[in-house]
């Protein structure tokens, strides 16, 4: 079956960071970003509500009146709205400003009422689209901003719309946290996967014979699995610290599930750590049997070209203009009527020859 080759990666535009010598927690909007939508999630014990493009007064009533409230920022372009979110929750201005500067490391920061984590989020599966998601938590809400469109939340919204209560809204915003959080991590698995079936295919047409193209696939995909490295690797100490975290808003039964995540994260790492390890032993593969190619091709020649020496040689000898009148050492048999014949015939003669003492020693 074939398998599609790799699309480039992506180039992350970096935000715009803060002015040097700024106050900390100054917000700084990139010109290019979408402007903010949100979506809030109300979630009870036996009943969820879904508010589209919520306004902040929709946002002040619903945490008042729902136990445990999603947000959902999809967009980062209005600093203003972002702060004022941030003042409704007591996020921590500092936190505030790595959401806006979307090229922070993947981490794990906690402070007395809530926790925030950062992290890269691959949001169109089939293109590897990366984008910086940032996920607050607290006691009883959980607010995620995305710089766009695009997520593996599906499941965990249908979870919270189901009838039948589950834990999404029995439990605290930990849980919801945990669920969205091992959402994005179990979203690396479809792209990894597909990676390795790429480098399998690219590796079975290697074996019947190089190509150019193989040596640019390669490299694609190389530079995919160094960006998911520099994804993973940071995330998996973030997850390490949520499952460490003694904090009253992370309950002892979650910190099980972040363990959990933490291990789906090690897993992508190894596969990660496999596939960049199969890329280095096939590109080094690649140059081996190109070399090898051209080796034989420069044999072939070399062998071709030892063949035609003597046979222009001996042509060169023949094609001189001695004349066999003039005496009788120059070159009589261009008088012979069969001359021609026989030199044709013994320098067919000498390539045979020649072609059997190569055969001879294995040179062919």
């Amino acid at each position: 079956m074939a398998v599609e080759k790799a699309e480039p990666v992506q180039k992350r535009t970096r935000t715009k960071r803060s002015p040097i010598g700024a106050p900390p927690g100054t917000l700084i909007a990139d010109p290019t970003a979408p402007q903010p939508a949100l979506t809030l999630t109300g979630v009870a014990a036996d009943s969820s509500m879904l508010f589209e493009n919520a306004s902040l007064e929709t946002v002040r009533h619903c945490r008042a009146e729902w136990p445990l409230v999603w947000i959902d920022c999809v967009g980062l372009g209005n600093v203003d709205l972002i702060r004022e979110l941030g003042t409704i929750f007591g996020l921590h201005p500092l936190a505030l400003e790595d959401t806006v500067n979307t090229s922070q490391r993947p981490k794990a920061d906690f402070y007395d009422d809530h926790a925030y984590v950062v992290m890269r989020m691959i949001d169109h599966p089939t293109s590897r689209r990366w984008e910086q998601i940032s996920v607050f938590f607290g006691d009883n809400f959980v607010i995620t901003f995305q710089e766009r469109a695009g997520d593996p939340f599906a499941p965990v919204r249908k979870r919270i719309e189901a009838t039948l209560p589950n834990r999404l809204r029995t439990r605290k915003a930990d849980y919801l946290a945990y669920a969205l959080i091992d959402a994005i991590v179990d979203s690396y698995f479809g792209p990894i996967e597909t990676i390795g079936d790429q480098i399998d295919h690219i590796e079975d047409e290697m074996l019947a014979g190089p190509r150019k193209h193989h040596l640019r696939d390669l490299h694609l995909l190389r530079r995919e699995v160094v960006a998911l490295k520099r994804a993973l690797w940071p995330l998996r100490d973030a997850l390490a610290a949520l499952t460490r975290a003694d904090a009253p808003y992370i309950h002892r039964e979650t910190a099980v599930y972040f363990n959990d995540t933490l291990d789906h994260s090690v897993r992508l790492i190894d596969a990660v750590d496999t596939d960049r390890e199969l890329l280095t032993e096939l590109l080094d593969t690649h140059n081996s049997l190109s070399q090898a190619r051209v080796s034989e091709v420069i044999s072939i020649l070399t062998i071709v070209s030892s063949i035609f020496i003597p046979l222009t040689f001996l042509a060169g000898i023949w094609g001189m203009n001695f004349d066999p009148q003039a005496s009788p050492w120059n070159m009589p048999e261009l008088e012979w009527s069969y001359g021609y014949p026989a030199a044709l015939a013994f320098m067919l003669f000498v390539a045979l020859a020649l072609l059997g003492y190569f055969k001879w020693r294995k040179w062919l």
